[in-house]
């Protein structure tokens, strides 16, 4: 590579920082032999189209026809670097982690192939939103908790609407019990409760993402946090207390405290895709318990000596708590013998299914 080029790389690197650009990133553009292409980060994916920001502005890019047959984990998503000609984008830079999970629907197949969903990349922290109105609840904080480990990121709990409450304080301490060392938050975005609290999370280059349902408050927080409306938002609903769904894209949206947050639609299945130490750092009380049972093999359900059991036997640990951990555990070891299967077992499942459908239109026909 010329000494010319290097310098106009070096220069784009300047203009990239406030966008998360790292000498990680630095590399392995580095290693690309094309001096053609040219850095720019994904700001909001369309059903054809990206918004990508080059450091110096947003464009509208489309992605090249070899990229469009590349599998979904190498296809761009919001928070991605992606190598750009012109408004073209010809590939992505090796990411750094991603928040993943199993796609829609997915949870509780019991046939199929088992597919992912990458909901956004290059994060520095997750935000898990939950509402205190009827959205709260502990069990699914959960499963927020173990999908963010089990992707090697960092987890932070915001509680959201806690105008709603005279004392919304118990609501700290209940998810303090089930989520060890992770920051939790009460927030109001009504009147500005605890917005100061998000500062250290979003300062110059660091890259946050919102997970929770639908109606949790995230747009208002980010309009809140903005100091002006950049995420259209929805009325509460008398009947049920929650606000409306408003969100049907993922943005990366540049905040002036000097970060990012990307907003996410609401999520209503959050099914495990990525397998590491998920359950393991969300239910450490469990695994240290675990460690004192008479069987090494124990699964803490009915064997005598469990000293988990006798956790619950004894009030240490609620039942609820170790039925959701159990859930989970098996939850994660038959989606890890799912994903390990063979192709041709996969490809003999899928067309199963195929032939299933099938007999039901021919069914139909005959009546």
């Amino acid at each position: 590579m010329s000494n010319k080029s290097i310098l106009q790389k070096d220069n784009n690197f300047k203009h990239l920082s406030h966008l998360g650009w790292t000498s990680y990133f630095q590399k392995n553009f580095e290693n690309i032999d094309n001096n053609s292409l040219v850095p720019a980060r994904v700001t909001g994916v369309r059903k054809r189209y990206f918004f990508i920001n080059d450091g110096k502005e947003e464009l509208l890019a489309t992605p090249a026809g070899k990229l469009q047959q590349e599998s979904s984990s190498t296809y761009p998503v919001v928070g991605d670097w992606v190598m750009v000609r012109q408004t073209a984008i010809e590939g992505i830079l090796p990411r750094k982690n991603t928040l993943t999970r199993g796609a829609a629907g997915m949870r509780g197949r019991k046939s199929g192939e088992y597919r992912e969903q990458t909901i956004a990349a290059n994060l520095d922290t997750v935000f898990i939103v939950t509402g205190l109105d009827q959205d709260f609840n502990l069990r699914r904080i959960e499963r927020y908790l173990t999908l963010v480990y089990n992707c090697g990121l960092t987890p932070v709990i915001i509680l959201t609407k806690a105008d709603l409450h005279q004392d919304p304080e118990h609501f700290v301490n209940e998810a303090e019990t089930i989520a060890f060392g992770v920051p939790v938050h009460l927030i109001s975005a009504f009147n500005d409760t605890g917005l100061s609290d998000l500062t250290p999370y979003l300062v110059h280059g660091r890259t946050c993402v919102m997970v929770g349902s639908s109606g949790t408050g995230k747009s208002t927080l980010i309009n809140r946090l903005c100091g002006e409306t950049v995420q259209a938002t929805g009325e509460v609903s008398a009947h049920v207390g929650k606000g409306t769904h408003t969100t049907t894209s993922r943005d990366l949206i540049m905040m002036p405290q000097g970060g990012m947050i990307i907003d996410n639609p609401g999520i209503r299945e959050i099914s495990f895709w990525e397998i590491d130490q998920g359950v393991e750092s969300t239910f450490p009380e469990i695994e240290a318990l675990g460690a004192e049972c008479r069987f090494s093999d124990c699964t803490h359900t009915h064997e005598p000596g469990c000293r988990v059991l006798k956790a619950v036997q004894d009030g240490e640990l609620t039942e609820a708590r170790l039925e959701n951990y159990l859930k989970m555990k098996q939850e994660l070891e038959y989606i890890s013998a799912r994903k390990n299967k063979s192709a041709d077992r996969v490809e003999k499942e899928r067309w199963k299914g195929v032939s299933k459908k099938i007999k039901a239109i021919n069914k139909k026909k005959s009546f």
